[in-house]
């Protein structure tokens, strides 16, 4: 009578185990690998080895900046959502996500504090060096995840100009699309209007993960409206955003919902899972980038269809 409860416990443990193993071989992954973090600062060197292996040789960059979110986020907001993106994706489809990046294009928020602003060339060959150093430690798909606005016509750049010269290893850049489920699910729980920077959505999804460092009660201390004190005829100047958005905050940040954020981390999630999976199983992307490299060599040798 005093077995029968362990046996029965027993028994139970035995039939977890036999449910639990086939997924984890579908995908993969033993039950001891997938205890590996998906951090690359939290794993052991011998470990690291074991991650690449998993990862399919993928890391991703979550990239954000140091700057002002109006007077109720943390400067670091971008970076700890891009984060949070990024983990979440690589918790669901194994791969490596890199340790904190904040090195970016922030020229047009220097006039607040808290605002860390590189050279060009600094931000430039950091982020070269660093997709270089992912390579030696044999990572040959690299994936960045941009959280800062600012970066939008850097990093189309810096992908581009990885043509320049030859290499072993593809960065693509995480282009994200709302779908209209989510747009209109975020539309029936939104207060607010306009929302470009620090408003309802980034507030939302910082109070969705950490809503201690939310302070919505501080929102309205600063104006983000648009004060649209410049109006240029058919050109661009890089002063635009301070001529419209002198506090470096766009929107209404004091009403926060969870829910919005989720909505918006199960969106973005869900899409750079799917990269993950298509870098995984399809190669075409190293394939033609070498094809390209060898006819660059001799131009004239091109097939000319």
């Amino acid at each position: 009578m005093i077995m029968k409860p362990y046996s029965t416990l027993i028994r139970r443990m035995i039939i977890i185990a036999f449910l639990i193993l086939p997924v984890c071989y579908l995908y993969g992954q033993t039950p001891a690998e997938s205890a590996l973090s998906v951090k690359w600062d939290e794993l052991t060197a011998p470990d690291f080895i074991k991650a690449v292996e998993m990862s399919g040789k993928i890391c991703i960059i979550p990239l954000g900046i140091l700057e002002k979110h109006g007077a109720h986020l943390p400067l670091g907001t971008d970076l700890i959502l891009a984060r949070e993106i990024a983990t979440r994706a690589a918790e669901k489809e194994y791969c490596l996500v890199f340790p904190p990046y904040y090195i970016g294009q922030i020229f047009e928020a220097k006039h607040q504090p808290g605002t860390v602003a590189y050279s060009n060339e600094l931000m430039w060959k950091m982020l070269q060096e660093t997709c270089d150093e992912l390579h030696r430690n044999g990572i040959n798909k690299i994936i960045l995840v941009n959280g800062h606005g600012g970066n939008n016509s850097f990093l189309p750049f810096f992908c581009q100009s990885q043509l320049a010269l030859k290499k072993d290893y593809a960065v693509i850049l995480f282009q994200p699309e709302t779908g209209q489920e989510t747009i209109n699910e975020v539309a029936k729980l939104k207060k607010t209007g306009p929302d470009m920077h620090a408003g309802e959505d980034e507030s939302s999804m910082v109070y969705a993960i950490h809503p201690d460092l939310v302070h919505a009660d501080r929102a309205a201390s600063q104006s983000g409206t648009d004060q649209a004190r410049l109006s240029v005829p058919f050109g661009y100047t890089g002063i635009w955003w301070y001529a419209r958005f002198p506090n470096h905050y766009a929107g209404d940040g004091s009403r926060v919902d969870e829910r919005i954020g989720e909505l918006y981390f199960k969106s973005d999630s869900d899409q750079l899972v799917e990269l993950i999976r298509y870098l995984k199983e399809n190669d075409d992307i190293m394939e033609l980038q070498y094809r390209f490299y060898n006819e660059s060599m001799q131009p004239l040798n091109t097939e000319q269809k």
